[in-house]
């Protein structure tokens, strides 16, 4: 294979079966929902569409049960332009789901059975090595077992970001360690540092712990606060601050278009700074949050300004803190 990529994605495809509803249930309670859809999502498979939305060359490394889900899964990957050479469809094995309940102020709460994923092993990595070790950048999650994740990221010689989510509690060292880019969100950095994580002041001391913990360039995600980060050979920290939107609709994946984003800027604009990447991660992010929807709400490169996030060399984006 003598083909490039930008961005190699490994990591977990699931299929969303989405509630709509006027709130998030309380435990015990039954409400009726406004509405129903189904989509393609897993934090893997969204970061890749992402990434190849706004024009990377992508492939995707992960497994898909042999069910009418995971045939479709496979056809619409292929319908996005995501390499699929190393996606495999397995005999006895459930395609990952996801059920989400979103609320009309666009709040979410999702609970995820993983099913094919499991299968992704260590070996996966020495055999998908002919697209892997084409790519500018590799992303992982925590959808997948964590020893392949970690033997993708010691194997892996160019940039990696690791995307820690769902959020782990005793998370082991090496995948902060081995990693480029780590990066959480609120949620996340509280489970895995112990602290409270919600006003970027409480978010700037999670992010010096994780480089306690041994983290090099760290982000976390701060929602309709924007994201902070620092690299890893400052001592500074920035505040990036948030694209305003004039209306929420749906979070939902909006993390993992941050992620697909900036995947996509680090690969093809390598000069780019990393306040830069971030601004444009957060432009997109905000963008999906305006449309319902996973994957359906990440924008294609014509669709958004990324050229915007890239010129963020002044104070009115960003601060240090």
């Amino acid at each position: 294979m003598s083909e490039k990529f930008d961005v190699a994605v490994f990591g977990s495809l699931i299929v969303d079966f989405i509630s709509y509803v006027p709130r998030l249930p309380k435990v015990g309670e039954t409400l009726h929902g406004t509405k129903f859809a189904t989509g393609f999502g897993g934090k893997g498979a969204n970061q890749c569409v992402a990434a190849a939305r706004l024009g990377s060359r992508t492939a995707m490394v992960g497994k898909l049960g042999n069910d009418p889900w995971g045939k479709n899964y496979y056809n619409n990957l292929q319908a996005e332009g995501v390499n699929v050479d190393h996606v495999d469809i397995l005999d006895g094995q459930n395609t990952g789901i996801a059920q989400i309940n979103v609320a009309n102020n666009g709040d979410n709460q999702i609970v995820i059975v993983v099913g094919a994923n499991n299968s992704l092993q260590p070996n996966d990595v020495q055999v998908s090595e002919d697209v892997i070790n084409k790519a500018k950048v590799l992303v992982c999650q925590l959808e997948t077992p964590v020893q392949a994740t970690i033997e993708a990221l010691k194997n892996f010689k160019g940039i990696s970001i690791m995307n820690a989510a769902p959020g782990m509690e005793n998370i082991p060292l090496d995948l902060l360690k081995l990693c480029t880019i780590f990066c959480v969100n609120e949620s996340e950095a509280t489970l895995i540092t112990g602290m409270v994580v919600e006003t970027i002041i409480q978010a700037k001391a999670a992010l010096l712990k994780l480089r306690d913990m041994g983290c090099g360039t760290i982000i976390i995600t701060l929602g309709e606060k924007g994201a902070i980060f620092a690299t890893k050979d400052s001592q500074k920290v920035i505040h990036v601050r948030p694209f305003k939107v004039n209306k929420v609709l749906d979070t939902t994946g909006a993390g993992d278009a941050f992620i697909g984003a900036l995947a996509h800027v680090l690969a093809t604009h390598p000069t780019a700074e990393m306040v830069e990447c971030v601004a444009t991660a957060n432009r997109v992010a905000a963008f999906s949050v305006q449309k319902p929807g996973t994957q359906t709400s990440f924008p294609r490169v014509d669709e958004v300004n990324l050229s915007a996030g890239l010129s963020s060399s002044d104070f009115s984006e960003w601060e240090y803190i």
